[in-house]
C-alpha cells in the first residue's frame, strides 16, 4: 500500500472508495427497517457508516500533518467499529431470516484495511 504523487484526492484512496460504497449499501438497507427504527437505529447506523468515509476525507485534507492524518484515520476506524456494532444489533433484531453477515464482513475487512493504512502512514509518511 502506497500513497503516490498521483493521488491528488481522498477519492483516490481505496479505503475511501470502499467506505463510500458501503455507506451507500448501509443507507439503502436502513431504509428497509420498520418505520419506528428509521429515526432511531436507522439514523445512527447511517451516521456511523458515513462517518467512516468522512473521517478519511478530512484526514486526507490534513495529510501534510502526519499526526492529524493518523488521528482522523483512527476516528474512521472507530466509526467502522461502531458501524459493525450497529449492524450486529440490527441483524439480530430485524434480519433473523436473512442476516447481514456480508455487510458485517465487509466492514471487518474495511477496518483491517484502515488499520494497515494507519500503520503505513505511521511508518512511511514524511
Amino acid at each position: 500500500m502506497q500513497v503516490t504523487s498521483e493521488m491528488k484526492s481522498y477519492k483516490d484512496l481505496e479505503i475511501y472508495q470502499s467506505a463510500y460504497q458501503l455507506a451507500i449499501k448501509i443507507h439503502e438497507m436502513s431504509l428497509t427497517l420498520p418505520s419506528y427504527e428509521l429515526y432511531e437505529q436507522g439514523s445512527q447506523i447511517r451516521r456511523a457508516s458515513k462517518s467512516v468515509k468522512d473521517q478519511i476525507a478530512e484526514g486526507f485534507g490534513r495529510k501534510r500533518y502526519k499526526n492529524d492524518f493518523i488521528k482522523f484515520l483512527t476516528y474512521s476506524q472507530a466509526s467502522c467499529d461502531e458501524t459493525i456494532a450497529q449492524l450486529e444489533m440490527i441483524s439480530e433484531i430485524h434480519f433473523k431470516e436473512n442476516p447481514l453477515d456480508e455487510l458485517i464482513e465487509n466492514y471487518h475487512v474495511l477496518g483491517k484495511r484502515i488499520n494497515k493504512f494507519i500503520q503505513y502512514v505511521e511508518e512511511n509518511w514524511k
